[in-house]
């Protein structure tokens, strides 16, 4: 049934969803990559459709900005729509030189600064992981297309203007790739729940250099990492 977020009918979402934050990318992704998509929900203006990709059913929703926001989401699709792969798509901000602006990145881990995962982990550390098996199929549909993607750590902030000056050079110490706002959330929701989740990025920013894409491109043409996503899907429904 209908959620207080959600106003898709039981069915109407498949069991695998891509997440991206932008629900305008979310229209984008089912206009240009699925077959007979139909929308199944708007409440907030969160968009949600349905379609199909080479024969799989999936559905793309925008799950908004931060962990509170694609948790929400994350947590009534698998709830109540039977959810059971969730694929973050979304934007990210180099901390590293050697990661430029539209690199693809495929997030094994989230490290983060929100204590939500503290609170489902009993006050401590909890690793919040991509699962092996999306993230492997992930690498291969990218080696399949050619597109290079880099493998690692990102950091999902609670805070999109952060004044701690120190973090970015921190976090490119200890070998993170980029920052971004939803993984971590999103991976401890695939724990608790017994699902599984993968988070697909590309590089709209760059923290040290201070180059960025337009609003407009992160919207509409970061195309290269849905197809990645969406072969991943194929791939790992085997």
């Amino acid at each position: 049934m209908p959620t207080p977020h959600l106003s898709a009918e039981p069915g109407q979402f498949a069991e695998a969803v891509l997440l991206p934050g932008d629900p305008l990318r979310a229209q984008h992704i089912a206009s240009t990559h699925l077959e007979d998509a139909e929308q199944v929900t708007a409440v907030r203006n969160a968009l949600g459709f349905t379609g199909t990709y080479r024969g799989m059913r999936v559905s793309v929703l925008g799950a908004g900005m931060g962990i509170p926001s694609a948790s929400i989401y994350a947590t009534e699709l698998v709830r109540e729509y039977g959810a059971r792969r969730l694929v973050r798509v979304g934007s990210c901000g180099s901390v590293r030189d050697d990661v430029a602006l539209r690199d693809v990145l495929l997030a094994s881990g989230a490290c983060t600064d929100s204590t939500v995962n503290r609170a489902r982990y009993g006050g401590l550390d909890f690793a919040a992981i991509a699962d092996f098996d999306l993230l492997r199929a992930a690498a291969d549909a990218a080696a399949e297309q050619g597109v290079a993607v880099r493998v690692g750590n990102v950091h999902s902030s609670d805070l999109f203007y952060d004044p701690r000056a120190w973090l970015v050079e921190t976090m490119e110490r200890m070998g993170v790739l980029a920052v971004e706002m939803e993984a971590a959330g999103l991976y401890g929701v695939a724990a608790e729940h017994g699902v599984r989740a993968l988070t697909v990025l590309t590089v709209s920013d760059h923290l040290k250099t201070g180059e960025h894409v337009s609003a407009d491109d992160r919207q509409r043409t970061f195309d290269d990492m849905v197809r990645v996503a969406l072969d991943a899907l194929v791939r790992d429904a085997g």
